[in-house]
């Protein structure tokens, strides 16, 4: 059940209104890292529902379009609810780093969330490197990994 990030594969972000001057940062960040993005959007800082944004990105992940997710939304729960929303999405939402070393050591999680209005643009970079290069420790966690899903 360990999920290994696919290096080879492009990493999926998207946000709503509130997250888009950090996706669009961040888009920058990992590409100069040398990474492929998959933009969902959204485009602008116009009111927007993050559901619209959240499903596509999301549904890459799950579908094995995507290495991982990133979503980003002003408190990051709208997201986070969202994404948890699909069978085959862990996602989890991170204010520092111990959270986004503790959502992959015992969540598996292959979504980090990330609240814009809360988290300076540094921190959030700090937490996807943590979570890109932390492994799934499996034993004990995996057994409870294994009983989320609901079918």
């Amino acid at each position: 059940m360990t999920y290994q990030f696919d290096a080879t594969k492009p990493i999926a972000i998207g946000c709503d209104h509130a997250g888009f001057e950090y996706k669009t940062a961040l888009i920058s960040w990992l590409q100069n890292k040398g990474y492929t993005v998959l933009d969902f959007g959204t485009n602008g800082t116009a009111s927007v529902d993050y559901p619209d944004f959240a499903h596509p990105t999301a549904s890459a992940v799950e579908k094995g379009e995507a290495a991982f997710g990133i979503l980003l939304c002003g408190s990051a729960n709208g997201v986070a609810i969202t994404a948890n929303k699909h069978q085959g999405i862990r996602a989890g939402l991170c204010w520092q780093n111990d959270v986004a070393q503790l959502i992959r050591m015992h969540n598996n999680a292959n979504m980090i969330c990330i609240p814009a209005r809360f988290v300076a643009l540094p921190l959030a970079q700090q937490m996807i490197d943590i979570f890109m290069n932390t492994p799934f420790e499996g034993g004990r966690h995996a057994n409870r990994v294994g009983k989320i899903a609901c079918n």
